[in-house]
C-alpha cells in the first residue's frame, strides 16, 4: 500500500535545473520568506498579506505588508507597507475595500494603523498597546483585544506598578502558562468608534464580569471573534477562569452588545466541552462554529454546528463526517462552508453542503490553510514536506479542479536546491490496523548506496508530521544531511478518524511503540537504500517522551537518540505541567487517584535498561514540559555511564523559535547523529 507524493501539486516544479544542485540546509530554511496573515478585498481584486523576513543580526523575524492584484494576469507581488523600524502584520480590509488596517509598532506599543490599498503613507488609527483587531462590517467601529487587568473598563486601565519585594503571589493554580507567569492581566475585548478612519477615546469593555482570555491563550487568534452583520453584536470564544481553569477545555461562545450596554450571553452553556471558531454567514442569519463533545479532551473531533441567530436552533452539520474541522469560512454567496481538516496525511480544503453536511474535498496533496472567500471562489495557502507556503486560488465547490498558483515567494531562494523525494506508505500496525508513514529519500543518493535513517517521532501526541512544511522539525533538512527520514503516524495521530486518534489514551507506551517497531521493519524491508543498522531516533514533546520510553523498552533499536522537551518522569509531570486537563485525560485521572496508569508507561521506571547514547535538549521557558524533565533524563543517562549530552536554551519555550538557536539546534542534532551513524 503506497502512494508517491506529487510534492503538493508540483510546488517545487519549475524551479529550474541548476548547474550544481545542492541539498537543503538549515541556513536555507531560516532565510526563507514566510507568508502569514492575509485578507482579500471585498471585490476580490486585491490579496494582501504579511511576509516575514529573517533579521539574523537581531536574531528575529520582521514582517512587511505585500499586495497582489488578482485582476491582472501575470501581476507580481509588491510591498504595500515596509517600514524597516516596524513589523507590519495582521492585515484586514475596510468594508469599502479602500484601506488595509494592520498592527505595527509605535514607540514600543503595538498600535493599529491603516494604509490605502492604492499605496501611500500609513496612518495611525489606535495609539494604544493592543494585540489585534476586528473591523465592524458597518465600518464605524473597531474591536481590539489587549492584555489589561481583570475587570478593566477601558483600554486606559493599566496594571498598577509594584512596590516592595519581587515575589509573585497566588491563591489559585494555573500560575504559569506555556512560557509566561500569570501577572493578573487577561486578554480582553474593547470597542472603539471609528470616524474618518481614526478611532477615538479609550474604548468600552464588552466582556462584563467574565474572567478569562479572549482570544484564548497561548495560541488563540482572531478566528475566535466575529461581528454580526449589523455591527451591533460581537461573538467571541472564552473559557471562564474560576478555580478550575487548568482542568477545563470548556471554551464557550458568547454574544455581547458592541456598546457594552448588557452582559454577554453564553450561547453554548449546555456543552461542557470546547465550542469555538464563531463565523457569521454573509446574510447575517447563521452562526457557524465547531464543537467537541467530551470535556477535558483537547483532541476530540470538532464538528461544525449551525445556529439560527433568530431562533437559537442549533444543528450539528458534520456529525456523520469522521474528520475534525480546523477552520471555517463562508462562501461569498452564503451557500457553502469552506472547512479545512486533516485527511490521511494532508490538510485539505473541503466544501461542506449546508443541507446535507456532505463534505467535498477541493484540494490535493499538501497542507492547505488560511482559506479566504472571494467572489469567484477562495484563496488559500499550500505547502508540503518539500516546499514552504504559497498562495493558490480555487473556484467552485467541485472536487478535482486545478488550483491557480498566485505566488512563488521563495523561488529565487530555493533555486539550485535539490529536494528529496517522498513516498507515503501504509503497513499493518498494532491491532492489524493500517498505519501510514512518510519516507523521504535524500536527493542524489548513488545507485546501490545506503542512507542512514533519521527516525522522527511527532509530538502531540494527537498530531501528525503530515505532508507539510515546518520551520522547527523539518524532515527535508535531515534528508539534506544525507539521512533517509521516516515519520510514522502511530495510533493517536490525527487525520485518520477519531477512533484512531483516541487509541493512544491510557496507552502511551503500548500501541504507539508497536506501530513504530512495525513501521521500522516495514520501511527497511521495502526500501533497500534505507540502512536500518545505522539509525537514530529523534522526537519532541510526546516524541521526546517516546525517546525516553524507547531508551528503556527498545534499547537495541538505534545507534543514538535525541529527546527534545520530553517527559521523563510521569509522576513529576503530573504536578509540574500547567494544562492539567491534558495529562489527566491521557492517563484517566489525576495521579493521586490512578497512579498505576501513570507508572505503567513511566520512562523513569526503565532507566536500568538504558544504554543508547542520548542527546537531551530543553528550553528553560518551557512550562508545558518543564526543563527539569530534561535535566532528569540527562542525569539518568550520566549516572548509567551512557554517552550523553545536554543542550539547554535559556531563552526558548517548548519550541525553538529564534533563528540562531534553530541553526544551533540542527548543528547539535545532526552532529550527534553523524557521530553515531557516520563516524564523524
Amino acid at each position: 500500500m503506497q502512494k508517491t507524493s506529487l510534492l503538493a501539486i508540483g510546488l517545487i516544479a519549475g524551479l529550474g535545473a541548476a548547474a550544481q544542485a545542492r541539498p537543503l540546509t538549515i541556513n536555507d530554511v531560516v532565510s526563507l520568506s514566510r507568508i502569514g496573515g492575509a485578507d482579500v478585498s471585498p471585490d476580490g481584486r486585491w490579496l494582501v498579506w504579511d511576509q516575514r523576513e529573517t533579521d539574523m543580526a537581531a536574531n528575529k523575524g520582521r514582517t512587511d505588508l505585500w499586495r497582489l492584484d488578482l485582476s491582472r494576469k501575470g501581476a507580481v507581488p509588491e510591498k504595500l507597507a515596509a517600514d524597516p523600524a516596524k513589523s507590519e502584520s495582521g492585515p484586514a480590509f475596510s468594508p469599502d475595500g479602500q484601506w488595509v488596517f494592520f498592527t505595527a509598532d509605535n514607540g514600543g506599543k503595538s498600535a493599529v494603523w491603516r494604509v490605502a490599498i492604492a499605496g501611500g503613507a500609513p496612518e495611525l488609527v489606535v495609539d494604544q498597546d493592543v494585540s489585534g483587531f476586528r473591523i465592524a462590517p458597518t465600518g464605524d467601529k473597531l474591536l481590539v483585544w489587549a492584555d489589561r487587568p481583570v475587570g478593566a473598563k477601558s483600554l486606559a486601565d493599566k496594571a498598577a506598578s509594584k512596590d516592595g519585594g519581587s515575589a509573585r503571589t497566588y491563591d489559585h493554580y494555573f500560575v504559569r502558562h506555556w512560557d509566561t507567569w500569570s501577572d493578573g492581566q487577561r486578554s480582553q475585548l474593547f470597542v472603539l468608534p471609528l470616524a474618518g478612519g481614526k478611532a477615538t477615546g479609550d474604548g468600552v469593555a464588552i466582556g462584563g464580569a467574565l474572567v478569562g482570555d479572549t482570544p484564548s491563550k497561548p495560541f488563540g487568534d482572531g478566528s475566535e471573534i466575529a461581528w454580526s452583520k449589523d455591527g451591533r453584536t460581537v461573538y467571541f470564544t472564552l473559557r471562564e477562569a474560576g478555580t478550575t481553569e487548568p482542568l477545563s477545555t470548556n471554551l464557550d461562545i458568547f454574544a455581547a452588545p458592541a456598546d457594552g450596554s448588557a452582559a454577554p450571553v453564553n450561547l453554548t452553556r449546555a456543552n461542557q466541552a470546547t465550542d469555538t471558531l464563531p463565523t457569521v454567514s454573509p446574510d447575517g442569519k447563521w452562526l457557524a462554529y465547531v464543537a467537541m463533545k467530551r470535556p477535558t479532551y483537547e483532541a476530540d473531533r470538532q464538528v461544525i454546528q449551525l445556529r439560527n441567530l433568530a431562533t437559537g436552533q442549533v444543528r450539528a452539520l458534520t456529525e456523520g463526517w469522521d474528520r475534525s474541522v480546523g477552520s471555517l469560512a463562508w462562501s461569498k454567496d452564503g451557500k457553502t462552508l469552506y472547512a479545512t481538516a486533516q485527511d490521511t496525511g494532508d490538510d485539505a480544503v473541503f466544501a461542506v453542503d449546508l443541507a446535507t453536511g456532505k463534505p467535498t474535498r477541493l484540494t490535493g496533496e499538501g497542507t492547505a490553510a488560511g482559506v479566504l472567500a472571494t467572489p469567484k471562489g477562495y484563496v488559500y495557502t499550500l505547502n508540503s514536506l518539500t516546499a514552504p507556503s504559497d498562495f493558490y486560488a480555487g473556484t467552485g465547490v467541485k472536487a478535482g479542479g486545478k488550483p491557480t498558483r498566485l505566488t512563488w515567494v521563495n523561488k529565487d531562494k530555493l533555486a539550485g536546491i535539490d529536494m528529496p523525494s517522498v513516498e507515503h506508505v501504509g503497513f499493518k500496525g498494532a491491532n492489524g490496523d493500517t498505519v501510514w508513514a512518510y519516507v523521504m529519500k535524500p536527493a542524489g543518493l548513488a545507485e546501490g548506496a545506503k542512507a542512514p535513517m533519521a527516525f522522527l517521532v511527532h509530538g502531540g501526541p494527537q498530531s501528525s508530521f503530515g505532508n507539510g512544511w515546518s520551520y522547527r522539525w523539518n524532515p527535508a533538512l535531515f534528508a539534506g544531511a544525507g539521512y533517509g527520514a521516516v515519520m510514522v503516524d502511530f495510533h493517536g495521530s490525527t487525520g485518520y478518524g477519531q477512533a484512531f486518534t483516541d487509541a493512544i489514551n491510557k496507552d502511551w507506551g503500548g500501541k504507539p511503540l508497536e506501530d513504530l517497531k512495525l513501521g521500522f521493519a516495514a520501511v527497511t524491508a521495502k526500501y533497500g537504500w534505507l540502512d536500518g543498522s545505522r539509525a537514530c531516533a529523534a522526537g519532541g514533546s510526546y516524541g521526546g517522551y517516546m525517546m525516553n520510553w524507547i531508551a528503556g523498552n527498545w534499547p537495541d533499536g538505534f545507534k543514538c537518540l535525541v529527546t527534545h522537551a520530553g517527559v521523563f518522569d510521569a509522576r513529576a509531570m503530573a504536578y509540574e505541567t500547567e494544562e492539567l486537563w491534558f495529562d489527566e485525560w491521557e492517563h484517566g485521572g489525576p495521579y493521586f487517584e490512578v497512579p498505576a496508569n501513570y507508572e505503567k508507561w513511566n520512562p523513569v521506571n526503565h532507566v536500568a535498561a538504558w544504554k543508547t547514547p542520548m542527546l537531551v535538549i530543553h528550553g528553560e521557558k518551557d512550562f508545558r514540559i518543564p526543563y527539569t524533565q530534561g535535566i532528569a533524563a540527562f542525569t539518568a543517562a550520566q549516572r548509567r555511564g551512557i554517552e550523553s549530552r545536554l543542550v539547554v536554551y535559556p531563552d526558548e519555550n517548548h519550541w525553538i523559535l529564534k533563528p540562531k538557536n534553530s541553526i544551533q539546534w540542527y548543528t547539535e542534532v545532526l552532529g550527534w547523529m553523524d557521530e553515531h551513524t557516520k563516524g564523524k
